[in-house]
């Protein structure tokens, strides 16, 4: 796992130059309190990864422009802007291994400035003059918001299904893949077939990420994950591990395993015990089996493209997500 991720690194690593260099050129001419604010939360240590898909997918495209870097911004502007909202929603602590943005400043200023990140996105898409990528930035954001609404609704829920799960991140997390490399596609003139290709690779690569990321939060400490692991739990968020164990589990393990969601002042004790419980259920090797799947049907999709080296760092990039601690 190591390995791979340094063959990544190294292979990208100009790519990860420009995208840093052009977060913050874009966010220079803004109010200081802006810039202090989303970046907070931009240069946290994030690992470029949505802003990367989409210079990759143009590259892979054969894009011959000079902005690949700047447009790739709208996807690192338009995730953090969730986060900032996330965090806040959710009444978080930590994110990235230190104090939320709201808590460090206050809520309305967090608000705010995801707010303007979102904006700043929009407008950059808008600057890349091609309808169909600002209708795609447009797609995002409502996806987005709609995800929020309903996992808020359904926070507690514990009748919920994993067809209901899957819709649920496709809004929250695959949307922004999807829309990366899709853009990335646009932005080079390619075809409707490559353009569908990199847009299903997205799609499949974001919901096998998402599905990592959950069981991080049954495997992970706060010092590897960057926040405390459990949050989904804390925050009364069912995710796919939990709702096979439930599916699969005995009345009383059923009964103490819903009596812990959304409970914030759950012990250490009560969490192993859960962790044991969502291991015996299979809620955990499910979620790993279907986050296999996932990437596999992502890495089909790049089929469609003559083997470069590009393609390649794609196909590590999805065996990376599988694997990866953080």
């Amino acid at each position: 796992m190591i390995d791979l991720k340094q063959k990544i690194l190294a292979a990208v690593d100009d790519d990860l130059k420009a995208i840093e260099k052009a977060l913050a050129e874009n966010l220079n001419p803004y109010f200081d309190l802006v810039a202090q604010v989303a970046g907070h939360i931009l240069f946290a240590g994030g690992k470029r990864l949505r802003p990367l898909l989409m210079v990759l997918g143009a590259r892979l495209c054969g894009y011959a422009g000079n902005h690949a870097a700047r447009f790739s911004t709208i996807f690192e502007y338009l995730h953090a802007a969730t986060l900032l909202h996330d965090d806040l929603v959710d009444g978080a602590v930590m994110r990235r291994g230190r104090q939320v943005a709201n808590r460090v400043w206050d809520n309305s200023t967090a608000v705010l400035t995801g707010d303007f990140l979102l904006a700043r996105g929009l407008s950059i898409a808008a600057d890349t003059g091609l309808c169909a990528v600002i209708q795609t930035i447009a797609q995002i954001t409502e996806n987005m918001s709609q995800g929020e609404i309903r996992q808020l609704e359904k926070r507690g829920d514990t009748t919920l299904t994993e067809d209901e799960y899957l819709d649920l991140i496709r809004c929250k997390t695959a949307i922004l893949f999807q829309g990366a490399c899709r853009t990335g596609a646009l932005l080079a003139g390619a075809g409707i077939a490559k353009v569908q290709s990199l847009t299903d690779y997205g799609n499949h690569l974001g919901l096998a990420f998402q599905m990592a990321d959950d069981l991080l939060d049954y495997t992970q400490d706060l010092a590897s994950l960057g926040k405390h692991a459990g949050a989904d739990l804390r925050e009364g968020k069912l995710t796919l591990p939990m709702i096979h164990a439930l599916s699969r589990a005995t009345p009383t393990d059923r009964s103490r395993m819903s009596a812990l969601l959304g409970k914030p002042d759950f012990t250490c004790a009560e969490f192993v015990a859960l962790t044991e419980m969502l291991v015996r259920h299979g809620g955990i090797a499910y979620t790993q089996a279907q986050a296999a799947v996932h990437i596999r049907m992502a890495k089909q999709k790049l089929q469609v493209f003559s083997d470069s080296p590009t393609r390649d760092i794609l196909m590590d990039i999805a065996d990376y997500a599988l694997v990866r601690k953080a």
